[in-house]
């Protein structure tokens, strides 16, 4: 996701530095024009705003350690990472504390809309952090939206994930059924898709569905893992997730056979060979 979206960065004449904890990674963003920092101390040192877009809430920790430590006074953090919302209020507090600024800014749109430039970004923070934030997400997104302050950007990702938890699930059951049934299963992707039962879930998987191609895409792990920050999140706030609670628990039976690298869409194997089985 990083690298596209660094990218766009490029595309609209912006002076970049990158870091990856993987270099080779950085090449071909150093072949487009990017420079490469040694190490994110350097590039803390270096930059005024600093984008981090890794795994887990740890992930970001483990990053911005450094860059607390040696960056510029004032600087604005944007995190493009899906971590837990309480994380990122920590993260926040500990980036003010240090004389910065900080925004959670998870995304949604997957690979393909960072490489279009297409990807909707959730904000959260500071209101005028966020209005400098979004002069730099414009070249990668569509639609970034200020949600509230700190952590309320990751909040609105996990209820974003819960839809799309949902409306995979849908397309899988959907397209087992046709299948089952005897249908034709393109026209079904076809015509399901172009009425009231349509989702981005049916126009961007259901050709992977069709193809068999488990390719992610989003991983089933890293579904996963957002779902546990979903469970976390909805504990805290007293609210019920049956539905991902049944998902998670399919995608665990995948995950658990060592197909968490496969795409969510995967799924629809599973009703294949029948999820009582």
């Amino acid at each position: 996701m990083g690298a596209p979206m660094a990218g766009h960065l490029l595309k609209a004449g912006r002076d970049l530095v990158v870091w990856n904890r993987t270099p080779g990674k950085t090449d071909e963003l150093k072949a487009a024009g990017a420079r490469v920092a040694n190490s994110l101390e350097d590039m803390a040192w270096d930059c005024g705003v600093i984008c981090i877009c890794v795994n887990r809430s740890e992930d970001v920790e483990e990053c911005l350690k450094p860059i607390w430590d040696k960056g510029q006074n004032n600087a604005l953090i944007i995190d493009h990472s899906t971590i837990a919302p309480e994380a990122a209020r920590r993260f926040s507090a500990e980036s003010y504390r240090r004389g910065m600024r900080f925004v959670d800014a998870p995304l949604t749109g997957g690979s393909m809309g960072a490489k279009n430039g297409t990807l909707t970004i959730f904000m959260g923070g500071e209101e005028a952090d966020v209005a400098k934030a979004s002069g730099i997400v414009e070249a990668y997104a569509k639609n970034a939206q200020w949600v509230g302050l700190s952590g309320q950007g990751q909040m609105m990702k996990l209820a974003n994930q819960i839809a799309v938890g949902a409306s995979v699930l849908g397309l899988c059951e959907t397209m087992a059924f046709a299948e089952k049934a005897g249908l034709n299963k393109q026209q079904a992707l076809e015509m399901i898709g172009s009425g009231a039962g349509g989702s981005w879930a049916f126009n961007n998987y259901g050709p992977k569905v069709l193809a068999e191609d488990w390719s992610p895409g989003f991983s089933i792990k890293n579904q996963r893992k957002d779902f546990g920050y979903c469970k976390d999140a909805a504990a805290q706030v007293h609210a019920d997730l049956p539905g991902i609670e049944m998902i998670d628990a399919l995608m665990k039976r995948l995950d658990d056979e060592g197909h968490g690298e496969w795409a969510t869409c995967s799924l629809y194997e599973l009703y294949m060979r029948g999820i009582t089985n």
